[in-house]
């Protein structure tokens, strides 16, 4: 199945705040963790992900740091700030929200009549 771009985009943001919250990791790990969280339906590009972590840390949402790999290659890793841990909520509730009428209007059938 092919996720829309549009439903992705609107999707980022919580997912790596979430993934994030389970605890610090660095773009690729990310990437590697949205496709198999989706079953590979979401695949993400650097050029995707990168913008958005750096929109989030502008934000003060997430921070990072950048650090020496033990294979010593420098990665930075971004870790979730208080303020990104309460923004979660904020979008747990949001997207609640819209499954909720989605399912309201697919179960009474109004959008197949």
């Amino acid at each position: 199945m092919e996720i829309s771009k549009d439903l992705i985009a609107a999707s980022a943001t919580p997912l790596i705040l979430s993934i994030l919250a389970e605890g610090e990791s660095y773009g690729y790990a990310i990437i590697k963790q949205v496709a198999a969280l989706s079953a590979g339906s979401m695949q993400w590009t650097d050029g995707m992900l990168y913008p958005i972590l750096h929109r989030l840390e502008s934000q003060g949402l997430i921070e990072s740091e950048v650090r020496t790999s033990d294979t010593g290659r420098k990665r930075k890793y971004y870790r979730i700030r208080q303020d990104g841990t309460a923004a979660i909520t904020a979008h747990q509730a949001q997207w609640q929200t819209v499954y909720e009428t989605l399912r309201k209007v697919w179960e009474t059938k109004l959008c197949f009549d």
